[in-house]
């Protein structure tokens, strides 16, 4: 082989030799020293979507079990006043939203909105959480339905529900014919303390309807507390008492555990 080409080969493997070292290097650096995280933009480390899933804090929706509105129901305080309660289902038992708004309409016998509220609440993980609005005014209208949807996507994250720690025993109807009055107590159960309970009190008749709806708060229970909470209503309910729910509501706690 003449030198003149052997010389052209040598410098052509240099030139590669070179660009390897200098482009390989920070690439190869980028792929195989760089940690995958959550907000890599990429799907890696077990996630279900980019960002979603895996050790990271937000989860993708479509890998959970759907959640839904199970129903909502209006309750006439007195003329053209009313109370309205929803019951959103979430059976995850580790993931909940912190925040998302909603949208309550109250419509009359010809399906024609009489009122609305819009707020926003959050939703615990695995079980209920009730969405209580009161004191709605329809003017001289009557509100016969009521209607609850979302305003804006639900952002869901790895969460832990305290309100599971608030155990409520002894319900106590009384006054059903006069003015009806729920008593019962609260109890803390774990070793935190849990600030900000509230409680929603849903009455049924015996087929399951319910009839009446009211709230109440706790600023705080401490560790092993009891507390004596109680609901009461103006006017007699419409029907019988067949049971009462009473479910404690509070904000879902994100997993400290995983990664943002």
């Amino acid at each position: 082989m003449p030198w003149a080409v052997r010389r052209r080969i040598i410098y052509a493997l240099g030139v590669f030799v070179f660009l390897a070292v200098v482009i390989g290097a920070p690439v190869a650096y980028h792929f195989f020293s760089i940690k995958p995280t959550c907000h890599d933009g990429k799907q890696n480390q077990g996630e279900t979507s980019p960002d979603h899933g895996g050790p990271c804090l937000f989860l993708d929706a479509t890998s959970l079990q759907s959640s839904a509105i199970l129903w909502a129901r209006t309750f006439k305080v007195r003329a053209g006043l009313y109370d309205a309660v929803a019951y959103i289902d979430n059976p995850n038992a580790a993931a909940g939203v912190m925040s998302v708004g909603y949208r309550f309409g109250l419509y009359d016998a010809q399906n024609v909105l009489v009122s609305e509220r819009t707020g926003n609440t959050f939703v615990m993980p695995g079980g209920i959480t009730p969405v209580f609005v009161g004191g709605i005014d329809t003017g001289s209208r009557d509100a016969v339905r009521a209607y609850l949807e979302f305003t804006e996507p639900r952002v869901w994250i790895r969460a832990s529900n305290t309100a599971k720690a608030v155990v409520v025993t002894n319900p106590s109807v009384s006054n059903i014919d006069t003015e009806p009055r729920v008593t019962a107590i609260a109890t803390n159960n774990s070793v935190r303390s849990v600030t900000s309970v509230i409680f929603v009190a849903t009455v049924f008749d015996p087929a399951g309807n319910a009839i009446a709806s009211s709230q109440t708060a706790l600023p705080k229970l401490a560790p092993g507390d009891s507390m004596q909470i109680t609901f009461t209503w103006p006017d007699p309910f419409v029907s019988s008492v067949g049971r009462v729910d009473i479910i404690p509501v509070v904000a879902p706690v994100p997993d400290k555990n995983a990664l943002q």
